[in-house]
């Protein structure tokens, strides 16, 4: 089973601020990814190209680090998840950047399920809980915070 599944926020800030808050991930400045609620992203070293971490139980390896405009990580775990995700800063003009979360991926085995039914309502809820860290450090605010749902809710509950 083929998984695309793609996050974005345009944020009424330069490119280079925008990019910088992809550089600070897994640092102990971290201003991208959310930080309540939700397992860190940890790496072995600093963010660069061979890093080895992940979050939680999804684990990968940076595979390629443009500073200040993109980063894709390559999956390692859960068993059955094959593909990348990657977050990437586009200039749409002087003052607005389009900040975009891809995911894509094969899915096989035990991750035909678990896929659907637990991993991708939680990735769902975290990448936008990231979009909004993103708007946050932008523009001092977000317009409309992302929700969880109750089955999100009930997921997060159940890891705890």
């Amino acid at each position: 089973m083929g998984v695309y599944n793609v996050h974005e926020r345009l944020l009424a800030a330069k490119r280079s601020e925008v990019g910088a808050l992809i550089d600070t991930l897994a640092s102990s400045d971290d201003k991208l990814w959310p930080q309540e609620g939700w397992p860190s992203m940890e790496f072995d070293r600093p963010l660069a190209a061979g890093a080895a971490g992940g979050h939680g139980p999804v684990r990968y390896t940076v595979a390629t680090h443009i500073p200040s405009q993109w980063v894709r990580f390559t999956f390692s775990g859960p068993r059955g998840f094959h593909g990348f995700h990657e977050y990437a800063a586009f200039t749409v003009d002087q003052d607005h950047t389009l900040l975009r979360h891809t995911l894509a991926m094969a899915v096989h085995g035990p991750a035909r399920l678990t896929w659907p039914l637990v991993f991708r309502p939680l990735h769902d809820a975290l990448l936008e809980d990231s979009l909004d860290r993103a708007e946050l450090a932008c523009t001092g605010t977000v317009d409309r915070p992302a929700r969880w749902s109750p089955y999100v809710r009930m997921l997060c509950g159940l890891a705890r």
